[in-house]
């Protein structure tokens, strides 16, 4: 990694970063970038999953649903000729 690849970093961040704070950022990446390696060189010989992926699927179909202005205005805590009392917002 390269100083470059931290400014593009920041610049893609919209953070400003000083000479000093850069040089930081490279090092600590530089950290992390290794430890990674490191990882990724451990060997895992014959692993078997125990699980299985699938998906679920059904059908999509209408569902019936029959509303009334009586069964909408009923769920609401005031109502008042017919229509639903809400607070007012202004």
């Amino acid at each position: 990694m390269l100083i470059g690849d931290i400014e593009k970093l920041a610049e893609l961040a919209k953070i400003d970063l000083s000479d000093k704070e850069k040089e930081v950022l490279l090092k600590d990446m530089d950290g992390i970038l290794d430890y990674v390696k490191q990882i990724e060189s451990v060997e895992v010989p014959d692993i078997k999953l125990d699980y299985a992926n699938k998906n679920v699927w059904r059908e999509d179909l209408p569902a019936s649903r029959i509303f009334s202005r009586e069964q909408i205005i009923s769920q609401f805590p005031d109502s008042q000729g017919g229509f639903v009392k809400v607070k007012k917002i202004m």
